[in-house]
């Protein structure tokens, strides 16, 4: 008995779709460029590995910074030779490590004497996986915040090592603190941060006063913001996934650093910074673009032995800024924002911070924000969050159900027209040029287009590509529970293994199962439908069916678990619509007497097909020439 295989036209569509999973795949992994530059600038030695728990780096230097009690005449001439006219901020009653508290209904903060930058930020009404306070800045260890600056007097000072003085006001229902760092009480490089009510953003100035005879303007003035990541979700792997440094230029356009071991970047008129961790993140923006920042973002979580569940890092951040004098003074009215990666709250900041929301770019993006951030929004809204996952799936196979349609009758015609095409390849086995004449003739009588099975699948790429941004991205599904996931934004977990197996690891999640099955049924349901011989060359399709649903199960154990529940569902009701169209809707006897009633018709060629054939005519008669 002929052995049976896919038609190649048959499968394009989904051959499409599975290449565009492993491309995004693809894409995520560090490029070997990136994997070189990291080696390049390794400097850690393999002694580093003797410690068995992963710790968060102390941005700021230890003992360093001086306080004076200003009655110590030698003490004071000591931080004098050192600090300079900055010893004066030395000698004030702030000159210790204490710190100044401020918060509203979602957010807090500590801001410390020492540096005047913010040691502590915490998101007040939201919970890690492990139901942990969610803190993007913790006891100050994890991030700083600096200006290195020469003075006139030859000194290279750093702000992180200086004593600022604290001052609370209020603005109506906001809270005002003033940090400055004085030279005198009427000369003073001064942080300035103002607290709304109810709000992730914090309107933040960085200015000095009478320092023109003070600071060097000849010498670069230097900005470092540094940041390490702290985990918040159940795999630190997939949370890294999506942990990257995103900024703004050019007045609108943006970009990110790449995600390898070690990457690097450099852009000029930079308006915002994120340091975005998945499903929060810390932004510096700023109403005056600076003029030149350099960015790196090193990979913690990735370069380390420990097991998945011991990472308590993700990644390192640093920004480095020089800034420029206005009139011999330092004046930058910016903002700081400690918030969640919600679409709907940043985007409602009207500064192009959506763009920290990975939706996907282009057509993908806009289909997100258009139409399945508010449609699941409305959905959502008055059903479970399980449930609407389900609904939305539904409503979306059933309005591409048309284009399903007209797939499987493409499909349906190709296997009525079948026996006609064997019959020809069998004739014209040893002249491939004339089977394939022959076939397009058979195809042109009949009004048969072999393409239009692939066309619809290539209609449903934009809609899949959108939807497997949109349930990794989407913060609402955060710490949802349905059935027996209990969290829709990360994996769900039947089992864990006691042993860890590569790509795949070291728990079993039942969605993805699932969604394997499904997709599993759908091709042998497809194989039924357009079952031909294998032609020579060719890829065996039948070991790509059994192939592509044991990919998919490996790569979706580890993602979220709405996605894998999309996929699940959505496949179950494509393989419904199928049943429907192949036992209710199509007749193929009826497909068969209008194909033999297009044969009958005379067929009016196109440009196109007159030229394709009048070329095949003639290479076909020089090859008789020559023979």
């Amino acid at each position: 008995m002929e052995e049976k295989k896919f038609d190649l036209n048959s499968i394009i569509g989904f051959a499409l779709i599975f290449g565009i999973i492993v491309w995004m795949f693809y894409l995520n992994q560090p490029t070997p460029e990136e994997i070189a530059a990291e080696k390049a600038k390794k400097e850690q030695v393999t002694s580093e590995k003797k410690t068995d728990k992963q710790t968060t780096t102390d941005f700021v230097t230890e003992n360093t910074a001086i306080a004076v009690n200003p009655l110590d005449s030698v003490a004071l001439s000591n931080a004098k030779t050192q600090l300079g006219a900055f010893a004066y901020s030395a000698s004030l009653p702030s000159a210790k490590n204490e710190y100044t508290k401020i918060e509203n209904e979602v957010l807090s903060l500590k801001i410390n004497n020492r540096g005047g930058y913010i040691s502590e930020a915490l998101l007040k009404n939201f919970k890690t996986y492990d139901s942990v306070p969610v803190y993007l800045i913790k006891d100050g260890k994890n991030a700083s915040f600096n200006i290195n600056f020469g003075t006139t007097d030859n000194r290279i000072l750093n702000t992180q090592d200086l004593f600022f003085e604290p001052t609370v006001t209020k603005n109506g229902d906001n809270t005002i603190v003033s940090m400055k760092l004085k030279v005198s009480e009427a000369k003073f490089l001064e942080y300035r941060y103002e607290m709304k009510p109810n709000d992730y953003m914090v309107d933040f100035t960085i200015r000095s006063q009478g320092l023109q005879q003070v600071i060097n303007s000849s010498q670069k003035i230097n900005l470092d913001w540094k940041l390490q990541g702290i985990r918040h979700a159940k795999s630190a792997a997939y949370e890294n996934r999506y942990t990257e440094i995103k900024y703004e230029y050019d007045g609108g356009k943006d970009d990110y650093v790449g995600a390898g071991e070690f990457a690097d970047d450099e852009e000029q008129n930079v308006s915002w910074i994120a340091f975005n961790q998945h499903f929060f993140t810390s932004i510096l923006l700023t109403d005056t673009p600076f003029k030149t920042t350099s960015f790196t973002s090193k990979n913690i979580a990735g370069n380390t032995e420990l097991d998945d569940k011991d990472i308590k890092v993700t990644r390192e951040f640093s920004a480095s800024i020089p800034l420029e004098l206005q009139g011999g003074e330092i004046n930058y009215a910016m903002d700081w924002y400690y918030g969640p990666t919600d679409y709907k709250i940043v985007n409602a900041y009207d500064r192009n911070l959506d763009e920290i929301v990975p939706l996907g770019w282009g057509i993908f993006g806009i289909i997100n924000r258009y139409l399945f951030i508010p449609f699941f929004g409305f959905l959502s809204g008055f059903l479970p969050y399980g449930i609407a996952i389900v609904v939305m799936t539904i409503i979306v196979r059933i309005v591409l159900s048309p284009v399903t349609y007209k797939s499987y009758l493409s499909q349906a015609k190709m296997k009525v027209l079948r026996p006609e095409i064997n019959e020809i390849n069998e004739k014209y086995k040893d002249n491939a040029m004339k089977k394939q004449q022959e076939t397009m003739a058979l195809y042109g009588k009949a009004g048969v287009n072999p393409m239009s099975g692939c066309l619809p699948a290539l209609m449903q790429i934009p809609v899949f590509y959108a939807l497997f941004n949109f349930f990794p991205s989407a913060f609402q599904l955060r710490q949802k529970s349905f059935l027996w996931a209990d969290d829709l934004s990360s994996y769900d977990t039947i089992a864990e293994l006691p042993f860890t197996i590569p790509f795949y690891g070291d728990h079993i999640s039942l969605f993805p199962i699932l969604a394997s099955i499904a997709i599993f049924i759908y091709m042998t349901m497809t194989t039924g439908q357009t079952m031909q011989t294998q032609q020579p060359g060719m890829p065996n399709m039948k070991f790509i069916m059994y192939l592509s649903p044991v990919m998919m199960l490996f790569f979706f154990n580890n993602y979220a678990s709405g996605l894998s529940l999309y996929y699940f569902i959505s496949n179950l009701i494509t393989i419904g619509i199928m049943l429907v169209i192949k036992n209710v809707i199509i007749d193929e006897d009826k497909i068969h007497a209008k194909i033999q009633e297009n044969k009958k018709k005379p067929k009016k060629q196109g440009k196109f097909q007159t030229k394709m054939k009048e070329l095949m005519e003639q290479a076909e008669q020089q090859k008789g020439k020559k023979k």
